[in-house]
């Protein structure tokens, strides 16, 4: 499986974010960080998640992006939209309960004007409790959900806590 990277743009008012290969935790403060400056940013009309080239995506990630749709709706007065061709992927989107707090399109619409995407940085610094943090309150946010969502994750949720304590 090849490494995983996100790629961002911005377009006539729509805030893309594509994830690539295989998302995973080591990404999850460059993408906060950049999902609290789309919530930030004037003048976003919609926001699109495009997993069309992910192989895989963490329950980490799953979080970050689910407080975002949740956020969305509340700050900005839409529900994001995601493009997932990737049916392993979209299994596990359903599953979650993501269909309740997103859009989700499972086949690319061919013809769309190119947009240029830039990298999002790989490597944010951040402390190991501030990375710690991000994974907590992701998935207490993937918890609060649903009740199939909050068995799978209560487990976890508490051992972060734990640690998070005796640090």
């Amino acid at each position: 499986m090849s490494s995983g990277k996100i790629q961002y743009a911005e377009a006539n008012g729509a805030f893309i974010l594509k994830f690539i290969g295989d998302v995973r935790l080591t990404l999850c403060s460059a993408l906060d960080k950049k999902l609290e400056a789309i919530l930030g940013h004037d003048g976003i009309e919609s926001v699109i998640i495009d997993l069309s080239d992910a192989q895989c995506i963490d329950s980490t990630s799953l979080g970050l992006l689910a407080r975002l749709s949740l956020q969305s709706r509340s700050l900005l007065g839409f529900v994001p939209t995601i493009l997932s061709t990737n049916e392993d992927i979209n299994r596990v989107l359903i599953t979650m309960g993501f269909d309740q707090v997103f859009v989700i399109v499972t086949e690319a619409e061919e013809g769309r004007d190119p947009v240029v995407l830039h990298d999002l940085p790989c490597c944010e610094e951040s402390t190991d409790q501030d990375v710690m943090d991000k994974v907590l309150c992701a998935h207490k946010t993937l918890m609060d959900m649903n009740d199939r969502n909050r068995l799978e994750f209560e487990d976890l949720v508490q051992q972060l806590e734990k640690g998070r304590k005796a640090s």
